[in-house]
């Protein structure tokens, strides 16, 4: 009876704890739905432009290839034409989706002892150590022109690649789904959809019919220290498009500018900012940097990231429109050898830091105050310094080029790296390196190189 006593109550207590835990649940999606729509209003299933159809201008703006294209699939309809996520923040297929990888399923190849770190925690004034399992979770961004589809699935989101891969990732983590998606569609016209209702998201090419190329923001970057960069633009998530507004704070209160006619903008002290218009005024500000820096897509490296402690100027060149859809090929898995500090060398397909594995994911990482995301398909090899000397001491990264970067180790480079799993050919299972074994890393190099 005892035993019978104690089953019933842990079923009682185990239930109770469920039923809190769907509760809660329920109130931070209520929460988080209602957070994104004016007090006091149904949440709506669409808003629809009064205009209805899209006009031929409109359709013709729309439809240029550069611009994510694609078809959304809600509770009640189909959508199909141009998409831009969070309404008006990711517009082009260069630009990153980006979530959180809801499992690790290359941790499964991996001893559990050799997944363990020390804990260390403090009771009463007594400090105790316990081993416990090391962070698995991982970070996940992808072009969307490496994206094939995106499917709703209940807690999770399951991201389908080009290349076949399929993710699951974490539908609370990922911002740039939950910001809610705008589409141009021919027959209802210009359509914000909530993110709870839509069920997948196909992405294809536009239409053949290429419309007027987009006024999208392109330049030359200085920096004070940290070098020069060029390529497309993203002056925060919000501002990629010459019809974007730069925000300021001149001496004639807040003023927002169009970014098409600024020449360029030039930083000299966090509060003294002086902004070039194209006709030869020049406009003051005390602030046109309200976001953690500006983006730039290098062909030299993918994509960096530039803080405005760093920022010199840009000067901004004619708009350009980017890469299509049918650009970007898809992903390879990463092959290479691997030689540990011991000499020994393995060769086969790569996991790199039980996450990346293949050639359109990034190895991420800063140099000088510039984080660095740089493809795979663009690295020839990785040498680390020996482990007594990785203090200070920098990643030297060999890219395809020949060009050569010293890369601070941190991010993908740091001491948080979980090592490599190497698929030997022919072998049964792979073999597992520990990030503090390795010496060098050198990648075969794929047959195509990668847009921007």
């Amino acid at each position: 009876m005892r035993r019978e006593r104690y089953y019933t109550s842990t079923a009682k207590v185990v239930i109770a704890a469920l039923a809190f835990a769907i509760v809660l649940t329920l109130a931070f999606i209520a929460g988080r739905r209602a957070l994104r729509q004016p007090f006091g209003q149904e949440e709506p299933a669409a808003l629809a432009s009064p205009a209805g159809s899209l006009s031929a201008a409109e359709a013709s703006v729309a439809s240029h290839p550069s611009f994510i294209f694609g078809r959304v699939t809600t509770d009640d309809d189909v959508y199909e034409g141009r998409l831009q996520f969070g309404g008006d923040e990711e517009a082009f297929w260069g630009q990153y989706f980006n979530g959180a990888k809801a499992e690790n399923s290359w941790a499964a190849h991996v001893p559990a002892d050799q997944l363990t770190e020390d804990e260390p925690f403090e009771i009463l004034g007594f400090k105790f150590n316990w081993k416990g399992q090391v962070n698995l979770s991982r970070p996940f961004m992808a072009r969307f022109g490496d994206i094939a589809r995106v499917e709703s699935n209940g807690w999770d989101l399951r991201v389908a690649l080009k290349s076949g891969t399929q993710l699951e990732l974490d539908r609370f983590a990922a911002d740039d789904f939950g910001d809610g998606i705008r589409v141009w569609d021919a027959r209802r016209g210009i359509v914000d959809l909530e993110e709870g209702r839509i069920r997948s998201i196909d992405f294809l090419a536009a239409p053949s019919e290429p419309g007027p190329v987009p006024s999208r923001l392109r330049g030359a970057v200085s920096t004070r220290g940290a070098g020069n960069f060029s390529g497309f633009i993203e002056w925060g998530p919000k501002q990629n498009l010459g019809s974007d507004e730069l925000p300021g704070d001149t001496a004639k209160g807040e003023r927002g500018l169009r970014f098409d006619r600024i020449r360029s903008i030039v930083q000299h002290s966090p509060d003294n900012w002086l902004v070039a218009l194209h006709g030869g005024e020049e406009i003051r500000s005390k602030n046109a940097g309200d976001n953690d820096g500006i983006y730039v897509d290098d062909q030299r490296y993918g994509r960096v990231l530039i803080p405005w402690k760093i920022f010199e100027r840009v000067d901004f060149g004619p708009a350009d429109s980017g890469p299509a859809y049918d650009e970007f090929p898809a992903g390879r898995p990463l092959t290479g050898e691997v030689t540990k500090r011991d000499g020994r060398r393995i060769s086969g397909r790569l996991v790199y830091d039980l996450d990346e594995s293949e050639t359109t994911e990034t190895l991420d990482a800063p140099s000088q105050g510039v984080v660095y995301n740089i493809p795979f398909g663009f690295i020839a090899s990785i040498a680390l310094p020996p482990t007594e000397e990785r203090g200070a001491a920098r990643a030297t990264v060999a890219l395809a080029s020949g060009e050569v970067l010293q890369l601070e180790l941190s991010g993908d480079l740091g001491g948080q790296n979980l090592g490599m799993l190497v698929f030997v050919s022919g072998g049964r299972k792979p073999e597992y390196v520990r990030w503090s074994e390795i010496m060098q890393i050198r990648f075969d190099r794929p047959a195509t190189i990668y847009p921007h």
